[in-house]
């Protein structure tokens, strides 16, 4: 048996719909593959509403101003998925952790995945390892999984537009 390593990917998979949030309920679910995930989610209406629901509860956790305000919001949110932890043995992947029901729907599960697995990052990573770009005016949720915790910036571009506006800031 394996541990699901719910940390880093759950992250990057929220940080990835907020940043560039899908029309639809198939695009949300085509990104959940992108990242790993292979259960099927049973359809239900308004599916795509309230994925972004699960979106927008995650990026309270982003822009929780301190590490105690973000565990607050973090626990709240762990509370509000209530599922067991079970395991399961699906598609091949061997026996591993899941932190949700067996049927939950998607948006369901992406709260579960959201609210555990962020706080693994957290809790492995250091509390600070979400935020938002340091790039002006970009907003972009960032998950840093940098080697010594620094990350600022969504991406190289973001990084290197910062940094030009610095240098020319400096020889005005």
């Amino acid at each position: 048996m394996h541990l699901n390593p719910y940390g880093e990917y759950a992250v990057l998979l929220a940080a990835s719909l907020a940043n560039n949030w899908p029309d639809e309920r198939d695009g949300v679910v085509a990104r959940t593959r992108e990242f790993g995930m292979t259960m099927p989610f049973p359809e239900r209406p308004g599916d795509h509403e309230r994925c972004r629901e699960a979106i927008d509860a995650w990026l309270q956790v982003v822009d929780a101003p301190t590490p105690d305000a973000r565990a607050a919001v973090l626990n709240a949110q762990m509370a509000a998925a209530s599922a067991f932890p079970r395991l399961t043995d699906h598609d091949g992947e061997g026996w591993h952790l899941h932190y949700r029901d067996v049927d939950d729907d998607l948006p369901r599960v992406l709260h579960a995945v959201f609210s555990v697995g962020t706080a693994l990052h957290l809790t492995t990573r250091g509390m600070t390892r979400v935020g938002r770009c340091a790039a002006t005016p970009c907003t972009n949720a960032i998950v840093d999984v940098s080697r010594n915790g620094t990350q600022r910036y969504c991406s190289p571009r973001c990084g290197s537009r910062d940094s030009v506006r610095r240098h020319r800031a400096r020889h005005r």
